[in-house]
């Protein structure tokens, strides 16, 4: 008889509107009330979950990518201030609205953490160097051959024994 499954129809759904909503996948197999190892297993058994969860990935995935390609670059924004005038009466009343345009500069971590992600080959911190002789060849040196001599036996023929 095989083990019995927690996997219900109705996971793909909510998995899809959880996702949706940007909870990891941690906080989406605890809102399912299933472990974290049947949440992995249930993505390779279950193509429908699988979808239903890069679906509702997708578009949020997409924001924060965008809003952090904005704050990479650096943008302009409008501010709007509404002046406050309280009259005799003891009310408040908006006198004039002034729109102030500000801007947000470019933000060198978030340009670092998306060339990084983007462009690892050529924004890794992790270098590798690789050496070669004249001829192009690899540095490795000769193998050496090490002979072990077993001497217990040449000290038991010195002694006579």
């Amino acid at each position: 008889m095989g083990r019995h499954t927690k996997y219900r129809d109705t996971f793909p759904k909510k998995a899809y509107e959880y996702a949706l909503q940007g909870l990891t996948d941690i906080q989406i197999a605890k809102n399912l009330r299933i472990s974290i190892s049947n949440f992995y297993e249930y993505r390779l058994r279950y193509p429908e979950f699988m979808d239903a969860l890069k679906r509702g990935k997708a578009p949020i995935d997409a924001e924060v990518e965008n809003k952090l390609l904005k704050r990479a670059m650096g943008y302009d924004y409008e501010e709007k201030t509404t002046e406050v005038e309280v009259g005799r009466d003891g009310e408040a009343k908006p006198t004039r609205v002034r729109t102030v345009k500000k801007h947000v500069p470019p933000d060198v971590t978030a340009q670092i953490f998306w060339l990084k992600n983007r462009r690892p080959k050529d924004w890794s911190d992790r270098r590798v160097n690789e050496l070669s002789g004249v001829d192009g060849k690899d540095l490795m040196p000769e193998p050496i051959t090490i002979e072990i001599v077993d001497k217990t036996d040449e000290a038991e023929d010195d002694k006579g024994i």
